[in-house]
């Protein structure tokens, strides 16, 4: 089975369950990155700053040159690219998109040595399309990263696995003993490995100190347009705002507006596509099955960070804050669950989707495979959310016409905390704490 070859592998390989450390920790995407360097001559790393890519790669590479920090590695990439091309493999080169036309260079290096696994390039802005467009099959392969799960920080056990509810297995598992007091704490203090072992409140400042340097600099560098801050602040706290619904941009446009300088709807999309780019913002797209009934598809994304502490950090939230305002709280354990769906299922070849109709049904999370197989997931912190969330569920499968779609693998509400059983209905209970791959 996938999930136990990995879990295995992880935990031979040293991976050990604890938070209060600031070594390096076991990354879930190490199997993926180790493929495609046996496959490709060079393998990108995307994903937002701090997530842990430069750590990662170094696991695996021979030599490596770091375009950021280092001025004269960028200076002779921008003069004599070989210069730093050259070195034991594989190497890595370091926010490679600093120097963009580097990506030619070893393009025609990877063409020349005719050799997998010759480079490691990480990123964490996607430059503009004109600079990538040309890869050619076999050359380069893409690998992204997200911030640590759950599982991968040593707070859940994966003692329920996302690849053997897709086979079929029913999730059976103790309470592991989360209490909502430390879910709030985990929502807002994210997945970023650097903030490990830090205290929450060091924590929560590095957070705000991120996002801060997102507004005044990051969305400006992507792509060297000038943008204005302070409308850019006041779009990331409107997203905050409307973390995990399907606010439209020209509702943002008008959140984000102020008395003396309004938010064009362009203006808004622009900023979106930047933070995009950025891979700070990552939106969840519809599903699209065939459908048996009557009911139309909707088809926007679902507004998300990619990760709920970027969107806490926003409004200068605390855990407290968090207790206070339930509703919100909800909306912020969902980006939590669906962040750690996707990594989990990044690592099985499926991807994450949600469903929205024109009744008003939805569904926050559908994992779909490459080879057809889908499960469907309603995400609810409290167990007196569980009937209601287990009824949509089973309303939502009575609409897919599975004869062309297959029947789902699994009908499942993930919850804050409890115990992991299958329902007299069939639809699963799975507490976040024992969610893994």
């Amino acid at each position: 089975m996938i999930a136990k070859h990995l879990l295995d592998s992880l935990q031979k390989d040293g991976y050990k369950r604890c938070m209060s450390t600031t070594a390096y920790k076991r990354r879930i995407v190490e199997r993926e990155l180790r493929s495609r360097l046996e496959s490709a001559g060079a393998v990108v790393i995307e994903g937002p700053k701090a997530c842990g890519k430069t750590a990662t790669a170094e696991t695996m590479a021979a030599s490596e040159v770091r375009l950021d920090i280092d001025e004269q590695a960028r200076r002779a990439a921008e003069i004599e690219p070989a210069l730093v091309l050259d070195g034991a493999t594989p190497r890595l080169i370091d926010e490679w998109q600093v120097v963009p036309g580097i990506w030619n260079h070893v393009r025609r290096a990877v063409d020349a040595r005719r050799k997998p696994g010759q480079f490691i390039l990480t990123g964490s802005a996607v430059p503009a399309d004109d600079v990538t467009r040309h890869t050619g099959a076999g050359r380069l392969a893409r690998v992204r990263m997200r911030p640590m799960t759950l599982f991968e920080s040593g707070v859940a056990n994966g003692s329920v696995s996302l690849a053997a509810v897709l086979d079929g297995a029913a999730p059976r598992a103790p309470d592991p003993g989360l209490t909502i007091l430390q879910i709030a704490e985990l929502v807002a203090l994210g997945g970023w490995p650097a903030n490990l072992g830090k205290s929450p409140a060091a924590t929560l400042a590095a957070v705000r100190d991120y996002v801060e340097e997102i507004r005044r600099t990051d969305v400006s560098r992507v792509d060297g347009v000038r943008r204005d801050p302070a409308r850019i602040g006041r779009l990331l706290r409107s997203l905050a705002r409307n973390e995990s619904t399907y606010v439209s941009a020209a509702t943002l446009a008008a959140d984000a507006g102020s008395d003396d300088t309004g938010l064009h709807d362009e203006t808004v999309r622009d900023y979106l596509d930047a933070l995009e780019r950025l891979m700070v913002v990552e939106n969840q797209p519809a599903w699209a099955p065939h459908l048996r009934s009557r009911s139309r598809l909707r088809s926007g994304p679902k507004r998300r960070f990619v990760d709920p502490s970027l969107a806490v950090a926003c409004l200068r939230a605390t855990p407290d804050r968090i207790l206070a305002d339930m509703e919100w709280f909800g909306f912020l354990f969902e980006s939590l669950v669906v962040r750690d769906l996707r990594v989990f299922a990044q690592a099985i070849d499926a991807e994450v989707f949600q469903y929205r109709d024109n009744t008003g049904l939805e569904v926050d999370a559908i994992v779909e495979c490459h080879d057809g197989r889908w499960a469907a997931f309603e995400v609810k912190l409290g167990q007196s959310q569980i009937d209601e969330a287990a009824a949509a569920l089973r309303s939502f499968a009575d609409r897919i016409d599975t004869k062309k779609c297959g029947d789902p693998a699994a009908l499942a509400v993930i919850t804050g905390n409890g115990y992991g059983y299958v329902r007299p209905d069939g639809v699963a209970v799975i507490p976040i704490g024992t969610l893994g791959p």
